[in-house]
């Protein structure tokens, strides 16, 4: 049934989908709160690509414009060989804007009224939200919402892959990612005359690593990756392992609905975690926006739950194909032939 008032809706996290969510919801009437246990947003954080899905998921929650004027637009990259030799170029017909998670999560907050983001509240039990219309649970990839539905059989499990991630002074105009023998470096655009990197290496659950083991893996690499490496602050390297969600059977239950990587997390080889978590709090408040709570939720699973684990699954084996440890030879003959437009 079609409904015409608004509600009141409980956010469990204030990150980009939590605050999402709560932008959208706010726009259309609905009292939100949205409780998020960190204390102040995060000051530093890698640039995230923002594809033409998730910028008119974030035009319907109020923020058309905003991300574009803030980040970096990007049509085109490559996809090169440890020694920079080209093996795919892409130009895509819309393009994609990257922006910093900080300032992506700051244009969010400064969308909100003063009280919807209660920072340095943590979340209340479950079953102390009875007064809210609906709960959302956006609170990441250790979702202690997606544990009280589920249990903790439907936890992330680890994708096989750590990461580093950072940032250098600098200016390139489009992207790139190197493929090498179980591993890749990627080079991007950001806001503020930043150079973003990202690199990935197959390693078991537990590696660890910092700024030393990146160079000691990526040292002997192109000159566009040394040139990264030489002028990298080890201050600002993030170093974690990749986790993936296994299949939920539900994304919805009662009147509570998990969104982004409390759902789904993914590898980043598709660069759509965030996107997906925008889309996701854009689709769920138009959906609670025109229907009774129970069919908007139910509406959102059958929307959202097949869409994204298709991505999951995607996402994962286009880490398994870019970090390949054999058959690199024919892996690279094969994206020598990739079409030139996405």
């Amino acid at each position: 049934m079609t409904r015409s008032n608004s509600g009141k809706a409980a956010v469990l996290g204030g990150g980009i989908g939590g605050l999402t969510a709560a932008n959208a919801l706010v726009r259309r009437g609905w009292h939100v709160d949205v409780f998020e246990r960190s204390p102040a947003l995060p000051a530093t954080g890698t640039a995230l690509g923002m594809w033409p899905a998730a910028l008119d998921a974030l035009a319907s929650a109020g923020l058309a414009g905003a991300v574009e004027r803030l980040g970096v637009a990007l049509d085109r990259g490559a996809i090169v060989r440890p020694d920079g030799r080209p093996l795919a170029r892409m130009r895509t017909r819309r393009p994609a804007v990257l922006l910093s998670r900080p300032a992506l999560l700051g244009l969010l907050a400064a969308g909100l009224p003063d009280e919807v983001l209660r920072l340095g509240r943590a979340a209340p039990p479950l079953t102390e939200l009875g007064a809210y219309d609906v709960v959302i649970g956006a609170d990441g990839l250790g979702s202690p919402t997606r544990d009280a539905l589920f249990g903790p059989g439907h936890r992330p499990v680890h994708a096989g892959l750590a990461a580093w991630r950072g940032w250098v002074d600098g200016t390139v105009d489009t992207a790139t990612e190197t493929w090498g023998a179980g591993a890749l470096f990627g080079i991007t655009p950001r806001e503020g005359g930043l150079v973003n990197w990202f690199a990935a290496v197959r390693a078991p659950v537990g590696t660890t690593g910092g700024a030393d083991d990146l160079v000691a893996r990526f040292g002997d690499w192109h000159p566009a990756v040394r040139d990264v490496l030489d002028r990298l602050d080890p201050a600002t390297v993030l170093h974690h392992e990749i986790y993936q969600s296994p299949p939920l059977p539900s994304y919805v239950r009662g009147n509570v609905a998990l969104l982004g990587d409390a759902a789904h997390a993914m590898t980043p080889n598709l660069g759509r975690g965030a996107c997906e978590a925008i889309v996701d709090a854009a689709t769920l408040a138009g959906l609670l926006a025109r229907f009774e709570v129970p069919e908007a939720l139910g509406r959102y699973d059958r929307a959202r739950r097949r869409t994204t684990r298709l991505l999951v699954r995607a996402s994962y084996a286009a880490s398994r194909v870019a970090t390949a440890e054999r058959g690199t030879a024919l892996r690279d003959a094969v994206l020598r032939l990739a079409p030139q437009r996405a």
